[in-house]
Formats: structure tokens, sequence, C-alpha cells
């Protein structure tokens, strides 16, 4: 999997982009490339779109019914991510935005400096119904994930106290130190190697209203010093009381996580387990097979992006019956020369 793509819904609302002069420009350029690809007249400005622009006058009108996506364009924007945001500021109503995905923000990638969580945290007070906070939706033709620098995030869930949602993408320079807060429900981490001080830190923290927790865990060329271990007084079970659906994702150690995940207590109130986009073999699917009393109470089991044989994935299917079982996207792991095999997660650079 890469990021190859924007999201196009967010908090259960459609995305709908901030437009500045550098979008536009960036919406020009790429149907001038397909009119050349189809050898067609290429135009030189945007025509008219009655539909898309009756869409935006919609979405600025009732600026709560969409997920707004703030981001510059590299190669295009010269302004600085603050002169963008100070322009959404004056154009939108931000008092009734509910959720906000931060794209890009600047060429300065490796710079801590240059991520907006002070800027967010500064202007908390003009985004009063903010409920879901993306940020980092970078693709990869932006930057790599590994590319990508974070931050502390803890100032934005203390500015944002009534905040339900948090996604974060990269792990270089990303914190999570051990907080408290009362009112987010889903909490997404995504990197190419998840630190293990970030690990602690979450489960370290007081989220009493956790229903959703995803990691991605990566590999350890690019960052990631989380182990199975760590996740220990997870799957106690005994954090996050409202906790129904847990993602371990993006592993290189997903066979490992099975292992754990079977004698796990905290199984017993998932509904929703996803180890996809890892390194599931034969070998995790089958403990899973062989434990399906485990497994069983789950409603949904996502595995997709997975190493197994057509015959592994049909016992699969018989042991769990009942459980929404994605075996979707199966994967061969790289074969070097010698005959050795890499299994690889999805996610790395």
């Amino acid at each position: 999997m890469a990021f190859h793509e924007h999201v196009t819904e967010f908090a259960g609302l459609p995305v709908v982009e901030f437009r500045t002069p550098e979008t536009e420009e960036e919406r020009l350029r790429r149907i001038q490339e397909e009119a050349e690809y189809r050898e067609e007249p290429i135009p030189d400005r945007l025509a008219p779109d009655p539909a898309a622009d009756a869409a935006y006058a919609a979405a600025l009108a009732d600026p709560g019914s969409v997920a707004w996506r703030l981001r510059l364009v590299p190669e295009i924007s010269e302004e600085p991510f603050d002169d963008c945001f100070a322009r959404f500021l004056d154009e939108v109503d931000t008092a009734r935005v509910t959720a906000l995905i931060v794209g890009c923000w600047g060429e300065e990638s490796d710079d801590p400096a240059s991520v907006p969580r002070d800027l967010l945290v500064e202007h908390a007070g003009r985004f009063p119904r903010l409920r879901a906070l993306f940020l980092g939706e970078v693709l990869q033709e932006e930057a790599e994930i590994s590319w990508i620098v974070q931050c502390d995030v803890a100032p934005l869930l203390a500015a944002f106290p009534a905040l339900e949602e948090l996604a974060v993408r990269g792990g270089d320079g990303l914190e999570f130190p051990a907080t408290g807060h009362d009112a987010l429900r889903g909490l997404v981490v995504q990197t190419g190697g998840l630190p293990r001080e970030v690990t602690t830190g979450i489960l370290a923290s007081r989220l009493p209203a956790l229903e959703h927790l995803e990691l991605w865990f990566g590999v350890e060329d690019y960052g990631r010093t989380t182990t199975v271990d760590d996740l220990a007084p997870l799957l106690a079970g005994e954090l996050f009381p409202a906790l129904r659906s847990l993602g371990l994702r993006n592993a290189e150690y997903t066979d490992d996580l099975v292992r754990a995940l079977a004698d796990a207590p905290v199984l017993r109130r998932l509904e929703v387990l996803d180890l996809s986009l890892g390194t599931l073999t034969d070998t995790g699917a089958r403990v899973i097979r062989d434990s399906p009393a485990a497994f069983r109470r789950l409603r949904r089991l996502d595995l997709h992006r997975h190493h197994l044989s057509e015959p592994v994935m049909d016992e699969l299917r018989e042991a769990l019956p009942d459980v929404d079982l994605d075996l979707g996207e199966p994967t061969e792991p790289r074969t070097f020369d010698d005959g050795s095999r890499w299994y690889h997660p999805a996610v790395t650079e």
C-alpha cells in the first residue's frame, strides 16, 4: 500500500479541498496532462464546472457538513502554510467546522518547526466545534511516510478538549507523552516505523472514551522500536474501558502479534480486530485457526494484504464462519537470488 491518493471521506464526512490559486493551478495541470495523454486539445484555463462549483458553494454555506482539507502544493505553492491558513480563516466560517485535514505544509519536511501544530493551537478558539483532526495527510509523491517530520501532539489534545478523532501520519519526531483526554474516541497513528516512546506514551494515557485505536508499526530500518512486549499493558485488557476496535497494522511481526492475541484478555472485549498490511503467514493464520474460540467473538477480522496460501485461507473461513473476514490482497514475499525470502509490511519508507 502507498499513499497515492487523498482520502475522500473523513470522520464520516465527504472531503472538500479548500481552494487556493495553487490548488486550482494543480487541477489545471492535471487536466492538461490527461488531455495530452489522450492526444486531445490542451486547455490553457479551467473550464467552468457547475457541479464542482455548486458543491464548493454548499460547503462554504454549511462548513460543518464536510471535512476540509488544507494543504500546499509542492513545486507550485510559494506562500508559507501560515498564509494559506490565514486565508482559510478569512474565507470559511471555521466556528462551524467539525473536521479538518492538514495535508502537505511545505517542502521543509526535515524541519520540525514547520509542523503547523502551534498554528492550530494558537487559533483553537476559532474552531469551537472541531471534532476530528488529521495531521499529516501527505501523499507519497509529496514525501515518503518516513520523511514526514512530526511533533509532540499532546498540545493539540490539550487545545481541543472536545476532539473525538485524531489521525497522525509520520513517525519521525512524533511524540505522544502520557496525557489525558475525556472525549477522544478514535486515535490513528500511521508510520513506517513506530518509536517505542510513542507506543508507551499512548498506553500510559488516560483515554476513557477511546473506542478505536490503530497503530501502524512499520520496520526497524525506518525507526520502529516498538515490540510486541511493549503492547503487554494493552493486551492485558485493562486499558481504555470503551475500546471495541483495535488495529495493529503494518507490522513486520504479525505472526507474533497473533500468538500474543490468542491468549490476550483484550480480545474478549473487541468487536473489530485489524491486522492488515502486515506479514501474516500460514504460521500465524494457523494460530487463529487453532484458537477459534478466541477469535470467534469478533464481528470483523481484517487480514488483508497478507502472505497466506489458498488452503490456509479456506481453513480460516471454515474456522470462523460467522466472522466478517477480509482476506483480500494476498501478496508474495520478496525473493532474493539466494532463495531467501523477505516478508515486509506494506508501508515502510
